[in-house]
Formats: C-alpha cells, structure tokens, sequence
C-alpha cells in the first residue's frame, strides 16, 4: 500500500519504519527528524501524502495537526484515508474529520497508548473514532504498527478515550508515588510494599507494570534513572487535554485538576522537564524529607 507518514520523531519513526518492513511503500516527511529505515524521504508534507491511499500523521498538538491538514488535504486523491495518530483536542480531531470529509476523503482520530518501547516493538495500542468503513480500511496498517485495536466510536471518540484513560494514569502514578514515599518514612521495604500492593485491591498499572520504584517490580523506566518512556511533559499535556475537555463538557475532575497542578510544577518549578513521568516518585520522597 501507498502510505504517506507526517511526523517521524520518537513516536512516528518507529512506527513509519514497522510499515515499511512489513513491504508498504512508506513517504515520509518531517522538519526535524531523520529519516527512519525504509521510509522514503518527501520534501512536503503535501508531496508526501500525493497520491497516497492512506496518510498518517502523528504530530505535537492540535495546532499542528490543524496546519499540516490544511497542507495535506488539498493534496490528497479523493477516497484516500487520513488517519491522525497524534494526541490532540477532541475539537481538532473532530475539525481536520470534518474538513477531510468536505473534501471527499475519510478521516480518523487514532491516538495510541504504549510510549517509546510500544512503537519500536509493534506492540501499541490504538483508539480509533471515525465510521465503520474508514476502520475496516485502517486496521490492517494498525496491527502492523500495535497489539490491540479498539473502534470507540465516531470522529472524536479515540481521543476522548485517550484523555479519560491517560487522567486515570496521572491521578494513579501520582498515587503510587505518594503511597512509597509515606511508605519509605513508616519503615516499610519497598520490594514488601510491592509484594502486598500488586497484588491486593490497590494494584494498578503504574504499581504492577511501570512501577515507579528502582528495582522493584518489572523492568521501567525507574530503573534507568528515569529516562523517559513516557515523559513527563507529554502527561501534562494530556492532562491538561483531559482538564479543557472537562471543561467544555460541564464535568467535574477534581483529582484530574489536582494532577494537572502537580504535572505542572513538577515540569514547569522543579527538575520533571525531560524526566518520566513517574519520577514523581523521587520528588515526593524529597519533598517528604526529614
């Protein structure tokens, strides 16, 4: 298949490059990135998605995704389907759907869950909203590029379920941390914490998966002195998605709010910025100090 990849950073390469070895015919542009293997360099986004059959994006924001579709869909043949990866405002999403749509083409929002290591390994999950037809179409390129594919509904819909499920993992490894770190001044060892936690009624993903305590638990980021997987800049992106969603629907999210706060002096006051988002974990245990 002809597919065009706009945006190839530490999300989209991978992703672009799994396309490509699974015998697609991958053109990709990005200002900054470099190419990955297989992908074959295109000087614009427009040219890129010329003549495709299906064009991906993955990019920062929705601002971003709002300009390169302007570019992108004017380019594009009719019938050809765009699929946008990225994080962004379910109001965008719904805004580049509406206008591919004008334009004769189908569209769908996309975002995934999985980081760094889920792109690399093929093993992402996507949320998709658009129509029956256009998810039909976009499934086989999504097993190739993830584990699990779920259809949550029209345009708009993957990104919702992306901003709720990603304010359920902030409020969560926020949590986490607090509870180690009130653990570490009752006495209690950290791997005994782990040992009752994962497997009692408060374990969750960021306890059993990802937890946030260096050498504790499965293999994370802790363990690798908190480089990102999943940075903490990107979860006070979502956050505050999932915060101007909240708004606009009328509903109440306190303990959303409450992280979205504490993302944002973490990254914006103390040392988050470039860090995982689990080294919350080391912020609170010095804060807590003495």
């Amino acid at each position: 298949m002809q597919i065009a990849f706009i945006g190839l950073g530490n999300m989209g390469g991978p992703m672009a490059a799994n396309l490509a070895k699974a015998g697609h015919q991958v053109r990709g542009h990005d200002p900054q990135a470099p190419m990955p293997e297989g992908v074959v360099a295109a000087p614009s986004a427009a040219e890129a998605a010329r003549g495709a059959e299906v064009v991906i994006t993955m990019l920062p924001n929705g601002a971003i995704l709002r300009a390169v579709a302007a570019e992108v869909i004017p380019a594009m043949a009719p019938g050809a389907l765009l699929c946008d990866c990225s994080t962004v405002d379910v109001e965008s999403a719904r805004a580049v759907d509406a206008q591919a749509r004008a334009a004769g083409l189908e569209a769908m929002d996309a975002p995934v869950s999985g980081g760094i290591g889920g792109a690399q390994a093929g093993t992402l999950t996507f949320m998709v909203g658009g129509s029956d037809g256009a998810f039909a179409r976009i499934t086989p390129l999504l097993d190739v590029m993830g584990r699990k594919t779920v259809h949550c509904g029209a345009s708009g819909a993957g990104q919702a379920a992306k901003i709720c499920n990603n304010m359920i993992l902030g409020v969560t490894m926020i949590a986490t941390c607090e509870a180690f770190a009130l653990a570490d001044k009752l006495g209690l060892d950290r791997q005994k914490m782990f040992d009752v936690v994962s497997t009692s009624s408060g374990s969750s993903w960021s306890m059993n998966a990802y937890c946030p305590a260096p050498g504790v638990g499965p293999a994370s980021p802790a363990d690798n002195g908190y480089k990102p997987g999943f940075a903490a800049d990107l979860m006070l992106k979502d956050l505050r998605l999932s915060q101007q969603a909240a708004e606009g629907a009328d509903a109440d999210t306190p303990m959303g709010a409450l992280a979205a706060e504490l993302y944002r002096r973490f990254v914006e006051e103390e040392d988050g910025r470039g860090m995982d988002f689990s080294a919350m974990l080391p912020r609170f245990v010095a804060r807590n100090r003495g």
